[in-house]
């Protein structure tokens, strides 16, 4: 089979450093809306009722039970009136910022003239984002399948790989996250989502990340396709070790296996470069990608792949098919997400905010060696990793009492991840390296949720069906 070659990414070496303006971005407005904390109150307590009332205690918990008003740039508002600067970004949504101007026009004049679109038809916008995707990603990558989100493109990733190999096997990484559904979550590498619904999908194994050794031993002539993560996020913002990635390409092509990246995070310049898998010089067989690309402003996912490949897909066209994926509304936005990224020189910017950021965090480390036991990423995807396992959920709640928005990976609680919009400017990364360092003394100090009625109380879930609006309207009602 042959390989895709390496390409860098037209606006990896872009020079060009935008101003806030052109990103969108800049200092947060002079006025902050008007609080609203009864609309809050009742956001929460229907939450509960109608959709889960654990996740709002869970929230409430960490200080994290933020209903979000205005968004703008790398702010949100609560609307009890409290300002955030979001360092969670939706796990990398919103790379180009929370409704960032030129985004929000750009869905404005697409609504102007597009609906979602026929998906049983040929598409303008379909095409073109395709063909942009295919000019930006790894050399060879050149076909195009859309989804809606992340497991949807990992679904269909690996349903390619069975059915272009005939092979069954996949092999994905311990502590690895590709989504919730059908084969994303069987490829799992948390126990804990796999466990309520197996038996899942057969064939799937699961090795240590990093060790190339482990899967080579595990990819055989059975294996369809290896998935991993070039940065696991859930599992604790993990770079993939010097020649990790080199390795596994090599097992892959000596066993006629595939090998696939989730750029679902780590894609549009969120590590410095377009796609995480540049600083490591490898091209994937299949690529994912997701999040950022629908700019903060709808969902839309892709998986990239070669023209090899392709040729399973010919004699039925119609063998994936998804109703909203690639919508004409969503690529229009898509095309416009990349152009914004390349006319503005964000990936150039986000290495450069990057780079600053992780000299404060290095500086903090050394300030706090009692709380930082490591600092770790790339880019704009950085984490902090601390001593003890509890103090991931207690800086969440100290650093939203310093206004930031950070969680703790899903997988490793003692990592907090710090993946703010690249949209963010040198002023706004001092404002974090001040609240981490307030947070962090606070916790130390103490600090922690408030055992009081109002931080203990959680909405209670319903004991029966609320009346429907015309039966409390009914006579005698």
């Amino acid at each position: 089979m042959v390989r895709p070659e390496i390409r860098t990414s037209p606006a990896g070496a872009d020079p060009v450093r935008p101003s806030a303006g052109e990103l969108g971005s800049g200092s947060a407005p002079a006025s902050d809306p008007d609080p609203d904390p009864d609309a809050k109150r009742r956001a929460l307590d229907e939450f509960a009722t109608f959709l889960n009332p654990q996740k709002v205690r869970l929230l409430k918990a960490s200080g994290l039970d933020i209903v979000e008003g205005r968004r703008e740039g790398v702010w949100v508002w609560d609307l009890d009136g409290r300002r955030f600067l979001d360092c969670f970004s939706s796990a990398g949504s919103f790379n180009v910022g929370r409704r960032n101007p030129r985004i929000v026009k750009a869905a404005h004049d697409a609504l102007d003239r597009l609906d979602n679109g026929n998906f049983l038809l040929c598409s303008r916008e379909k095409a073109a984002l395709a063909a942009k995707l295919a000019e930006i990603t790894p050399a060879g990558l050149t076909c195009t399948m859309f989804g809606t989100g992340g497991g949807e493109a990992v679904d269909f990733a690996l349903k390619l790989a069975r059915g272009a190999t005939g092979r069954t096997k996949i092999v994905s990484c311990v502590n690895g996250y590709h989504g919730h559904t059908g084969f994303a979550l069987s490829a799992a590498g948390r126990d804990a989502f796999r466990a309520p619904f197996e038996p899942l999908m057969p064939g799937f194994v699961r090795v240590p990340f990093g060790d190339v050794a482990a899967a080579e031993a595990a990819i055989d002539a059975e294996t369809a396709a290896m998935i991993v993560e070039p940065v696991q996020g859930e599992g604790g913002i993990i770079v993939s070790p010097p020649g990790y990635l080199q390795g596994l390409r090599s097992v892959c092509d000596r066993a006629g296996a595939l090998l696939v990246l989730d750029e679902i995070q780590t894609g549009f310049g969120r590590t410095g470069r377009w796609f995480a898998s540049e600083h490591f010089g490898v091209a994937p067989d299949i690529m994912t990608v997701a999040k950022s690309l629908g700019g903060s402003v709808t969902s839309l996912s892709a998986a990239i792949f070669t023209e090899e490949l392709r040729e399973f897909l010919l004699p039925n066209p119609f063998i994936h098919l998804s109703t909203f994926g690639g919508s004409d509304l969503a690529c229009a936005i898509g095309l416009e997400v990349i152009a914004l990224i390349e006319e503005t020189g964000l990936v150039g910017h986000a290495e450069e905010m990057g780079a600053l950021l992780r000299d404060g965090l290095d500086d903090l480390a050394g300030r706090h060696a009692d709380v930082i036991a490591e600092v770790r990423g790339l880019g704009l995807m950085l984490g902090l990793r601390y001593r003890e396992d509890s103090m991931g959920s207690r800086m969440s709640y100290n650093l939203a009492r310093h206004g930031i928005l950070a969680i703790f990976s899903g997988n490793e609680p003692s990592v907090t991840r710090l993946m703010p919009p690249l949209v963010i400017t040198a002023a706004e990364v001092e404002y974090l390296l001040e609240a981490l360092d307030a947070a962090m003394s606070d916790m130390v100090a103490g600090v922690g949720p408030a055992d009081d009625g109002d931080q203990a109380r959680a909405p209670q879930r319903p004991r029966r069906r609320p009346p429907r609006r015309d039966e409390s309207s009914a006579p005698g009602r």
